[in-house]
């Protein structure tokens, strides 16, 4: 199969992971139609042949399991749960062990356990030994009517005899144990057949009376081991050394195994993973609880399934046992198509292989629960899908769903009567009064400083126009480490953020000049973006695409601020061309935007790095470099263990970089030496901050913050109030403080230390800037 990474999988709308799938060849054709949004995969009719009294379907999110490295082998793994943070906590937590080796997982032949129950037995232990000494003659008749399993190495293996003690009624209780080996299948019925076929026999043998003849479900015949082993160097975090996290670690799992109240909550955890699997992939997720809380109650008292510890190196070992008998084959993986899919993207040869994956799952989830609850908390990462539950509860619908998780999460009341009276007050606003479309100046396409780096279709301009708006985004975006040092050939590191420009395109008259009209978020209309530029913006998009001579209007819906160095314009042409070309049934490659919306970028900026329309039309953390390579750049994606929070605050001077790239330009040229020098030093900066990144390491990402600005006031793009606002926002608490963009005025970024965002948000509202919180994930 292909790799279990796909980074930013989380970012993308639900059609576009199944269309990456389907592209990796995860999906086939007929599972890619079947998964489609609004598809149910179990109708009613199959439904009703499952199980009885059937009124319908009910629904639960199946989700995906990133990152996993198990034996060697990656897995996406299918989960299907509604609890909020399972497969996010899993998949980073995966990502993290993934970067020590990955789990090494092991499993038992998995045997199941039949009982037969004796009473009314005269002589007991004469008994025994009469079963014991014909377990041949036994096994011979479980086996007999089952050749076609026997056949592919399974069937019944051996018997035990216990002696349990005195009946009330019916004399000492024997039991007969036939131990079974079911391969592939979840085997329940395969065993109670068998012990029903051996009864008679045993009635003959003991002499006593045969009772109960079924199944046991504790399944420790079947046990399977998961084990991971992590440096303590990456479990570091931005305010946590890793000997601390690892100790914190060890602590709670101390605490588990002295107290069954915590035991209980300890084994829950692990469930929370291995249940969700379980469910996805058709397993009797009840009969796999039954057998582990079972088996962790087997001593003096109930106690954790997983161990954690430290070893001689002083890396951290988690260690997990417990029994697990899964299925591969059988009933349910044929007839339900949501199973069978996802077995299909798990990809496993066989029974002892889910298990493996299923049991590494549980470790992860486990760790993620006991590294949050002895860092930031258990709530820290939970209370933003917390936020989206309460969102979706409250009839919150896609225009206003992100508005309300984040009023939600600020306000920190997070419930459904609020989400509801939120989404009231948005939806009160004004709508937009459009004025009726104005002739403005068609603008001739300029000419492209460079040839486009990917070629354009050519219009497929349908014969009847689509109703409506066709609405598209395009992200905003911070520099990190490695501002104007990146028009210069050398690294920088840049992100999206929350905030985003929305370009709706209308088809118009043929012939109709085109309108670009500018709302501001609350409905009110503004000065139309630089009309001059976003008209040869336009223009340009327009003879790119080769669209006819139709008019559009064009509504823009900002809520980035311009000339702040937030990417505006970059997002702002992204924005147009994807919903230009969706207006139109052009299909454009994210490269093909890119690479558009920088030639757009060169009509505002004259020379830019490429970076701003790189992170507006891809919206994922990067590492980029410009070349001279056909796509103009090198990029390589930033995956950070845990969010980083970041304050934005607005200096209220606006700056053009197209001024501040050009000012150092001249400095360039007029002393070559010293300013490369100078980027040379941002470039190293660069290199050790996405180390510090990947690491979670916001101590150190802190301190290169605060050298790069130094090194861009030596440049001369910061500015008075920019200094003013990195000060605040410094001692406020902020581990480093820089400016952003292109410098001038604009914006700096903060990153938020131990005591959190706020303090630097209210520092900075007090001496009059405006905020924003967003996070690095």
């Amino acid at each position: 199969m292909s790799g279990s990474r796909i980074a930013k999988f989380y970012r993308k709308s639900v059609q576009k992971r199944l269309e990456l799938l389907h592209e990796r060849g995860t999906l086939n054709d007929a599972d890619y139609a079947m998964l489609q949004p609004g598809v149910s995969l179990l109708n009613a009719e199959t439904a009703d042949r499952l199980t009885e009294n059937v009124i319908g379907v009910f629904s639960m999110p199946l989700g995906l399991g990133l990152n996993f490295q198990i034996n060697g082998l990656d897995y996406l793994v299918p989960m299907v749960v509604e609890e909020p943070s399972v497969v996010a906590a899993v998949s980073s937590t995966a990502l993290l062990v993934r970067q020590a080796g990955g789990f090494a997982s092991s499993s038992d032949e998995p045997l199941l356990i039949g009982q037969v129950q004796i009473v009314d037995v005269a002589d007991p232990a004469r008994a025994r030994q009469a079963l014991l000494a014909q377990f041949e003659h036994i096994l011979q008749l479980a086996n007999s009517g089952h050749a076609n399993m026997v056949a592919r190495g399974g069937g019944a293996r051996g018997i035990e005899v216990h002696l349990r003690g005195a009946t009330a009624q019916n004399g000492e209780l024997l039991v007969v144990h036939l131990l079974v080996d079911t391969r592939d299948a979840m085997g329940a019925n395969l065993v109670n057949s068998m012990c029903e076929s051996i009864a008679p026999l045993i009635e003959q043998i003991s002499a006593g009376r045969v009772f109960l003849r079924i199944l046991s479900n504790l399944t420790d015949r079947a046990l399977v081991r998961a084990q991971a082993v992590i440096p303590e160097a990456l479990l570091a975090t931005g305010d946590y050394p890793g000997d601390r996290v690892r100790d914190g670690i060890i602590l709670a799992s101390e605490f588990a195994a002295m107290d069954p109240y915590r035991a209980t909550t300890h084994n829950k955890g692990i469930m929370n993973g291995i249940d969700a699997v379980a469910i996805a992939t058709g397993n009797d997720w009840r009969a796999i609880e039954a057998a582990a809380h079972a088996y962790a109650a087997r001593g003096p008292r109930y106690a954790p399934l997983s161990t954690w510890s430290a070893n001689d190196a002083g890396d951290l070992v988690g260690e997990l046992t417990m029994p697990l008998k899964v299925g591969t084959v059988g009933g349910q993986v044929e007839s339900n198509p949501a199973v069978r899919i996802a077995h299909t993207i798990l990809d496993v040869a066989s029974a002892r292989e889910l298990a493996e994956v299923m049991a590494a799952v549980g470790l992860a989830q486990n760790l993620a629960a006991l590294k949050a609850l002895s860092t930031t908390g258990i709530q820290h990462g939970h209370m933003r899908l917390h936020a989206r539950a309460v969102a979706v509860a409250a009839g919150t619908g896609p225009a206003r769903f992100d508005e309300v998780v984040e009023r939600l999460l600020v306000d920190g009341e997070i419930k459904v009567w609020k989400a509801r009276q939120v989404l009231a007050e948005l939806e009160a606003r004004p709508s937009p009064v459009r004025a009726p479309p104005t002739a403005v100046p068609r603008a001739a396409a300029p000419q492209a400083a460079v040839p486009p780096t990917a070629a354009m279709p050519a219009a497929a301009v349908p014969t009847r126009a689509p109703l409506g708006a066709h609405s598209q985004v395009g992200y905003g975006k911070i520099i990190l480490l490695g501002e104007h040092s990146v028009v210069y050939g050398r690294r920088a590191i840049a992100a999206p953020i929350g905030l985003t420009v929305r370009a709706e395109v209308v088809r118009g008259e043929p012939g109709q000049a085109p309108v670009i009209t500018d709302w501001n978020v609350d409905g009110s209309a503004q000065e139309t973006i630089s009309p001059d530029v976003s008209h040869q913006v336009a223009a340009l998009i327009a003879a790119r695409l080769g669209l006819p001579e139709s008019g559009v209007r064009v509504d823009v819906f900002s809520e980035l601020p311009r000339a702040s160095g937030l990417g505006a314009s970059a997002a702002f042409a992204v924005a147009l061309i994807r919903a230009t070309a969706e207006c139109f049934s052009i299909e454009l490659s994210d490269e093909q935007v890119s690479s558009l919306a920088f030639e757009c970028e060169q009509i505002v900026h004259g020379t830019p790095s490429g970076i701003d329309n790189t992170v507006a039309t891809f919206g994922r953390p990067i590492l980029f470099k410009k070349t001279d390579a056909p796509s103009g750049h090198e990029i390589s994606d930033i995956v950070t263990p845990h969010p980083i929070p970041i304050v934005i605050g607005l200096s209220g001077v606006h700056a053009l970089t197209a001024h501040t790239v050009a000012a150092v330009r001249a400095a360039w040229l007029h002393n070559r030496a010293r300013y490369d020098a100078i980027f040379d030093q941002i470039d190293s900066l660069v290199g050790e901050g996405a180390d510090a990144l990947r690491r979670g390491d916001t101590a150190e990402l802190g301190e290169l913050m605060n050298i790069n600005q130094g090194l861009l006031n030596a440049l001369q793009v910061s500015s008075p109030e920019l200094e003013q606002m990195v000060a605040i926002a410094r001692r406020a608490g902020a581990l480093g403080a820089k400016l952003t963009g292109g410098g001038g005025g604009g914006a700096i970024i903060a990153l938020a230390g131990p005591a959190g965002a706020e303090p630097i948000r209210t520092a900075l509202h007090q001496a009059g800037y405006i905020t924003y919180l967003t996070e690095i994930r």
